[in-house]
C-alpha cells in the first residue's frame, strides 16, 4: 500500500470536488417560500419554488398563487444570480423573476412589461416533528346553528355561506370561509356532500388544499382530483366517486406529514407535503394556520360534523 505524507493528503483534499459536479452546490437548491405584496394594488398572495440539481443543471418547480405547481423550463443561473421565466405571456409580455441568493434568502424583482415589484423569499422550514403520544378529544368546529368560529374571506361582499337545516352550506360561488382559530398539528374530521361538476377545497393551516371536486375526469389528473393534496399528492388507492352523497374525510397533519382517510380508506398514508398549494393564504409555513373552505369556485357544497383534535403533548 503506498504511503502519503500528511501535507500531500491535505493538498489532495483541497483539490477534491465539493459536489458531484466538481463545484460548490448551487445556493438556490432548496425549497423557498414567498409572500407577494404588489405596491399600490390589492393583489397579493403566496408562491413557492422547489429547486434541485440534476445532471449539473437546476430543476425548478414553481407554485403560483393559484392553480398547480409546474416545472419551469427557462432557467438561467449565473453564480448567485438566477433568472426564471414564469410565463411567455401574451399582450403584457413575459413574466420573469430576477433573484439573488443571500444566505437563507432570495431577493429580487418580478417583471412583466413595464410593471415590476420586489420579491423576498426565505428557506421553507423542514417541519420535522414526531407525532404526539396522545390527541385531545374531538372538538366541534361547526355548531350546526350559525357561523360562530368562522368568517368569510376574499370576496366578502359576495358571501353565500349560511347554515341551513344544521348544515354548513355555500349556495353559490363567492367568498371563501375560514376558522377564526389557528392550528399547528391536528386530526380534522369533516363530512361533505359535493354535487356533480362542483369544485372546492378544504385547506389545512390555510396553506395545503385537500381537493373536493366532481368535475369530468378528463379535466383533472389524479393529483388534482377529489382527496388529493392539490397538485402535490394523488390518492392511492382511490375510492368510488359519489357526487351528491355524503362522504367522510379524516386528515392528520404533523409537520409536513399528511394522512388522508376517505370514506374509511387510507388514500394518502404519511406522505410529505413539499410546499404550499395554490390558494394558500400565506407562505408562512412554520406558523399555525386556520382551516378554510373554498367558496370562490362553485356553490352547492354542504358540510357537517367538522371536528378537530390537537396534540396533548
Amino acid at each position: 500500500m503506498p504511503r502519503f505524507s500528511p501535507s500531500l493528503v491535505l493538498a489532495l483534499a483541497a483539490l477534491s470536488p465539493i459536489s458531484s459536479y466538481g463545484q460548490k452546490p448551487s445556493p438556490f437548491v432548496g425549497r423557498w417560500d414567498f409572500n407577494l405584496t404588489v405596491p399600490d394594488a390589492p393583489s397579493r398572495g403566496a408562491t413557492w419554488l422547489g429547486i434541485t440539481e440534476k445532471n449539473g443543471a437546476l430543476d425548478v418547480w414553481y407554485q403560483p398563487t393559484g392553480g398547480n405547481v409546474y416545472q419551469l423550463k427557462d432557467v438561467k443561473a449565473d453564480g448567485s444570480h438566477l433568472t426564471l421565466t414564469l410565463s411567455a405571456g401574451g399582450k403584457g409580455g413575459a413574466t420573469t423573476w430576477e433573484l439573488d441568493a443571500a444566505g437563507n434568502a432570495l431577493n429580487g424583482t418580478q417583471k412583466r412589461g413595464a410593471t415590476s415589484f420586489p420579491l423576498h423569499g426565505v428557506r421553507a422550514p423542514e417541519l420535522k416533528r414526531n407525532p404526539p403520544k396522545a390527541w385531545s378529544a374531538p372538538e366541534p368546529l361547526f355548531n350546526g346553528k350559525d357561523l360562530t368560529g368562522w368568517e368569510p374571506i376574499g370576496n366578502v361582499a359576495n358571501n353565500h355561506w349560511t347554515v341551513k337545516d344544521g348544515l354548513l352550506y355555500n349556495s353559490d360561488h363567492g367568498a371563501n370561509l375560514r376558522t377564526t382559530r389557528t392550528f399547528t398539528d391536528f386530526k380534522v374530521h369533516y363530512e361533505v356532500n359535493c354535487p356533480d361538476d362542483a369544485n372546492s377545497g378544504f385547506y389545512l393551516r390555510g396553506r395545503y388544499e385537500v381537493q373536493l371536486e366532481y368535475e369530468p375526469l378528463a379535466k383533472n389528473p389524479p393529483e388534482r382530483r377529489i382527496g388529493s393534496v392539490y397538485g402535490r399528492i394523488a390518492p392511492d388507492p382511490t375510492v368510488p366517486r359519489t357526487p351528491g352523497q355524503w362522504e367522510t374525510f379524516d386528515v392528520t397533519l404533523v409537520g409536513r406529514i399528511v394522512t388522508v382517510v376517505h370514506n374509511g380508506v387510507t388514500t394518502i398514508d404519511r406522505k410529505e407535503i413539499e410546499g404550499i398549494t395554490g390558494g394558500a393564504l400565506d407562505a408562512n409555513e412554520g406558523e399555525p394556520g386556520p382551516f378554510y373552505i373554498q367558496g370562490d369556485h362553485t356553490g352547492g357544497l354542504q358540510f357537517r360534523n367538522i371536528t378537530v383534535s390537537v396534540r396533548k403533548n
